[in-house]
């Protein structure tokens, strides 16, 4: 368009806001500018709800190695929709993908282990029943487990096979027409709570863990068990146990229909690793925010270490890593709403962010000094729980490797 006087003048020029809207510590980038209403509301809901029922309590279930009412605490969870809630039908919330993502980033700013909670609820064992169960399977599990009132976990990784599934040595046999299932499964969230487990288990359908079939598991089945695992020092509030299968009969229609081979499996856990991508920067958040806090109140040779070059540097960097971590956890959301998102660019996310989230907690602790022990700050807390995350659900080596392949085209895995 032309202006007065005759000088050319963009129309985004013309559209410029007459005053900048001051700068926001909190959302230095203005991403909060990306998200609709819907979106907020949702994200407010969440942490108003870890605010009230988690932060309050979190620190002493940390210390004990407990998780105190989690059944209260996962019906809570079904009430605000946030169990399956990217899930479609049979009670679930239908929300996009970057709704669950913020609510992900809500529930790990409280702590990663009710995080794992609300991801092996929705996003393995409900995903794997809604994506791949039969119709019988969907409304026998999923609203009950959508509510609350029955929590589910997801059985793949085993004593000596964790990044290499297809090595699994749970094995399930037909005997006439019902299924025999015998294995162990180790490092489970939720199976000691669980009503129903997803177990994934060889068979002599297919070779080369093309065989490799899931199944729906009734934990009061005789034969099953699930004993709790202690002595962590990581996700110590949160439920992790073996599964045992002895000789567990299951009829054939415990079979989930649809999934044949590891395309199951690793699909059910692209999805979850998506929530991780979120997840891992509601940590790094608040161990940012009380670093920041405490570099604005701490006092050290007569002003606060805030004001201090070599402070301002750690906190500008965490901030760059932190928010540069939301906007990609937001880029990946808005390709798996509109049903583009790859399996690599999720590795892509959770390598990076969680990667970096370590990061932001171990200089926020520099920031906090000694004090940065100490359960009555999250720091610490925060790092030791993410130490878990960098390792479930794909190490780093192995998404590096994933993303290699990619890029290469060649396989180095083998």
């Amino acid at each position: 368009m032309r202006a007065a006087g005759g000088t050319l003048m963009s129309s985004t020029e013309s559209a410029k806001p007459s005053k900048l809207p001051p700068f926001d510590a909190s959302d230095p980038l203005g991403i909060d500018d990306l998200l609709g209403p819907d979106d907020l509301a949702i994200r407010d809901t969440v942490r108003t709800w870890a605010a009230d029922r988690v932060l309050p309590h979190i620190a002493e279930w940390y210390e004990k190695g407990e998780l105190p009412g989690i059944r209260g605490l996962a019906r809570e969870l079904g009430a605000l929709g946030a169990l399956g809630m990217s899930l479609d039908g049979y009670g679930c919330a239908g929300a996009s993908a970057v709704q669950y993502g913020l609510a992900c980033l809500e529930l790990e700013a409280a702590d990663s282990g009710i995080r794992s909670l609300v991801s092996v609820q929705g996003s393995l064992a409900m995903y794997a029943i809604h994506r791949f169960g039969s119709e019988e399977q969907k409304l026998r599990w999923l609203p009950a487990m959508a509510s609350g009132e029955i929590i589910g976990c997801f059985g793949l990784t085993e004593p000596d096979h964790g990044s290499d599934p297809a090595g699994m040595r749970t094995y399930a046999k037909r005997d006439g027409e019902d299924w025999i299932l015998t294995g162990r499964k180790m490092w489970i969230t939720n199976g000691s709570v669980a009503g129903v487990a997803v177990v994934w288990a060889q068979t002599d359908e297919g070779a080369d863990g093309r065989g490799i079939r899931g199944f729906v598991v009734p934990t009061d089945t005789p034969g099953f068990s699930a004993p709790e695992i202690h002595h962590k020092w990581s996700l110590r509030a949160s439920v992790t146990s073996e599964l045992v299968m002895d000789e567990v009969r299951l009829p054939a229609d415990a079979v989930l229909p649809d999934a044949s081979g590891l395309r199951g499996p690793l699909s059910c856990l692209s999805h979850a690793r998506y929530g991780i991508v979120w997840g891992s920067m509601g940590a790094a958040r608040a161990s940012f925010e009380s670093a920041l806090d405490y570099a604005r109140g701490r006092e050290q040779f007569g002003r606060p270490i805030g004001g201090f070059q070599l402070t301002q540097a750690k906190l500008a960097d965490m901030a760059v890593e932190l928010h540069k971590g939301i906007l990609l956890a937001h880029h990946l959301g808005r390709r798996m709403d509109a049903g583009g998102l790859r399996p690599e660019q999720v590795s892509f996310g959770k390598l990076n962010n969680v990667r970096e989230a370590i990061e932001i907690c171990r200089t926020s602790r520099t920031i906090l000094g000694a004090n940065g022990i100490s359960l009555e700050y999250p720091v610490m807390r925060h790092a030791t729980n993410l130490e878990s995350v960098l390792t479930y659900e794909g190490t780093v080596e192995m998404h590096q490797l994933v993303l290699g392949k990619a890029l290469t085209g060649l396989d180095a895995f083998r």
